[in-house]
């Protein structure tokens, strides 16, 4: 009997993401599949759907809504900050990227523009706002171990030694 993708399966998937122009954004050509555990949020909402009730071998294309990717842009993320705020950092110009502490941990901000000693930064994501194309094949599909219902993700192989 041939496993469907569901709830707590370990799914490995090759993919190729494009945005609305056709370029690649992502891909794991030539590398390992993606492995991750299904129905734990582990993918992009719309990519799971999509994933859904597959089974090894199948190949399909999917467009995903911005909504059921990274949501839509933000515009309370985008904000101008006086240049004095980079500290040790000798040139800033658009399209470098900062890890900030934020009120919610982590964040992730781009460098939208730089107009005199104020400088725009986007706290989106930076595929927000994007409908994304994926390209998929199902590598392999398995039921999961207890351990990683459990836990909530995929064990790797050799990853975890509880003793």
């Amino acid at each position: 009997m041939t496993m469907t993708i569901g709830k707590n399966s370990v799914v490995e998937i090759h993919y190729t993401l494009k945005n609305d122009g056709g370029e690649v954004l992502d891909s794991s050509e030539g590398s390992e599949p993606l492995m991750y555990l299904h129905g734990t949020h582990g993918l992009i909402q719309g990519l799971e759907n999509e994933l859904q009730g597959k089974k090894i071998g199948d190949k399909f294309k999917a467009v995903i809504p911005p909504e059921l990717a990274y949501g839509e842009i933000d515009p309370d993320l985008i904000h101008s900050i006086d240049k004095s705020m980079f500290r040790g950092v000798d040139k800033i110009e658009p399209g470098m990227t900062f890890t900030a502490e934020g009120e919610h941990g982590h964040q992730h901000i781009t460098v939208k523009a730089v107009e005199g000693d104020k400088v725009i930064i986007d706290g989106n994501h930076e595929m927000a706002g994007q409908t994304l194309h994926f390209d998929v094949e199902v590598v392999s599909v398995r039921a999961a171990t207890e351990e990683e219902i459990d836990h909530g993700h995929v064990h790797a192989h050799g990853d975890h030694h509880h003793h």
